[in-house]
Order: C-alpha cells, then structure tokens, then sequence
C-alpha cells in the first residue's frame, strides 16, 4: 500500500467514525431521554462522553492530519476553493463540538446525582439537553456538507 492510499484509508476512517459517532451518539442519547428513566439517562450520558473521548476526539485529530498529508501527497494548495470552504466548516462543527462535550459532561453529573438522590431530572439538564440536540443539526449539516466537498471536490473561487 502506498503513503496515498494509506492516508486516503485513514482520512475517509476518520470521516465515517465522526460522523458516525455523532450520529450514534445523539441517537442513545435521545433515546434514553426520552425513556425519562433517570437511571437509564445517566448510565447512557456515562457511556456518551467516554464515546466522545475515544472515538470523536480521536478521529478529530486525525481528520485534519491526514487531510494535510493527503494535499501535501496529492500536490493540492489548501488555498483551493473547496479545501478552504471544508477546512471552515470543520471549524464551524468543532465550534459547536466542544460546548457539546461540556454539555454531556454536565448531563452526566446531573442525571448521575437525581439517580443517586431517587429525584427527577433538574430543569438545568432539560436546558443543557434542548442546547445539545440544537446544537447537533448545525454540525451534522456542516459534516455533510464536508463529505460533498471531499468527493466531488468542486471548483470553487473563494476570496
């Protein structure tokens, strides 16, 4: 296998595990807060935010690393229309990314201390959870949006 073909491998790896871990993501997590199962949210809210570590972090770092590799390897200006438009909208998403996983966290420990307490859910989680699931379409429609400009890598005349 080539240095291209490696790159290419783990660029489009990374892709599937964000978007797929965002979408997998907010799906458990709708779900169990849907159940209104205190319990049932905060075990899910638990598993949401190691998931968010391991994988969407990961796959964060690596998505621009291999990106910049792959136009280094290619020979493709990140000046190129399309290649600037994705790198900002991978920086609109991170911008909606990083309250999300404070968001979750500060889920985790609301939903953690009502189970523990046997009380329902505080106002502040309904609030936090209405910020998190409106923040998720933005970023989705930003991921998609991305995943247009890496296959079909329009031309595009950005100044």
């Amino acid at each position: 296998m080539n240095l291209y073909f490696a790159l290419k491998y783990l660029h489009i790896l990374g892709a599937a595990v964000l978007l797929g871990t965002g979408a997998g993501i907010a799906f458990f997590m709708l779900m169990a807060h849907r159940t209104g199962n205190v319990a049932l949210i905060a075990g899910v809210a638990r598993i949401v935010v190691i998931a968010d570590f391991l994988f969407t972090a990961t796959a964060a770092v690596l998505q621009p690393a291999t990106g910049l590799a792959l136009a280094s390897v290619t020979g493709y200006a990140l000046t190129e229309g399309w290649i600037m438009l994705s790198i900002g909208l991978y920086i609109f998403v991170g911008i909606f990314w990083l309250p999300v996983v404070r968001m979750q966290m500060q889920m985790r420990r609301l939903a953690d201390a009502a189970a523990a307490a046997g009380t329902p859910l505080p106002e502040r989680y309904h609030r936090l959870f209405r910020t998190w699931f409106a923040f998720g379409f933005p970023a989705f429609a930003a991921m998609l949006a991305i995943y247009w400009l890496m296959m079909t890598r329009p031309s595009l005349a950005i100044y």
